[in-house]
């Protein structure tokens, strides 16, 4: 992403609990639709775990 512009703003959701990660789409949606006026550029998906925990990292990028 080195030397992008066309964006001005970034949201990250991220999620590691079971629960938080079955819901984290409709969180997604919601904030989608709670901002009407955002233009999305680009979007990341990064997923990490370890013996215990795992985590899906979602990343938004937009023009306000």
């Amino acid at each position: 992403m080195e030397g992008r512009t066309d964006f001005d703003s970034v949201k990250v959701f991220s999620a590691t609990t079971f629960d938080d990660r079955l819901h984290l789409g409709e969180k997604i949606t919601r904030w989608i639709k709670d901002h009407p006026s955002i233009k999305i550029v680009d979007k990341v998906v990064l997923q990490s775990s370890d013996q215990s925990f795992h985590c899906i990292t979602i990343v938004i990028f937009y023009k306000e």
